[in-house]
């Protein structure tokens, strides 16, 4: 596996994973994923067999960035990296790679923005995803607040502090 930063020219495929995973991830346009690809403090691609298997996208306070999930985060917390989408492929899930991927967001987000103290994202009570939760939950994510959505669901507001040196 090799972790490795987003490039442009990975839209289309992790556009693909990402309708792949929906509900799990919010479904995007190509531009709108593209979009949120360019605001993103880090953004991750994850290699198997140099092929494409995941991706995650983060966000620092300022990104335009207009999700409800976001914005929650923005209103409750003075600084924080955002985790706005995770995905992996069916063939690569419960491989590891999203653990690797959290372990270098949090190493990247020390560097990046050092001033950040929480790891923030949310995950879907309504439709449940217990996949997700206890995932989240075995990082040290605690629920911090709960949010029906502008799009129809119910989510759970993660955060967990970064660690300092």
């Amino acid at each position: 596996m090799l972790l490795r930063e987003y490039r442009m020219d990975d839209l289309a495929t992790i556009h693909d994973i990402n309708e792949a995973a929906y509900p799990a991830v919010g479904t995007e346009t190509l531009e709108d994923l593209g979009h949120i690809a360019s605001e993103s403090l880090i953004a991750l691609v994850a290699e198997v067999d140099s092929e494409i298997a995941g991706f995650c996208l983060v966000l620092a306070p300022g990104a335009d960035y207009d999700s409800i999930n976001f914005l929650w985060f923005r209103e409750h917390y003075a600084d924080f990296v955002y985790l706005d989408r995770i995905a992996i492929s069916p063939a690569h899930q419960r491989s590891g790679l999203g653990r690797a991927m959290y372990a270098e967001v949090e190493r990247l987000a020390a560097e990046r923005r050092p001033s950040a103290s929480d790891f923030t994202l949310e995950v879907n009570l309504r439709p449940r995803n217990d996949q997700s939760l206890t995932f989240h939950a075995g990082l040290g994510f605690v629920e911090v607040g709960q949010q029906e959505t502008d799009y129809g669901t119910l989510v759970s507001l993660m955060a967990k502090p970064l660690p300092r040196d």
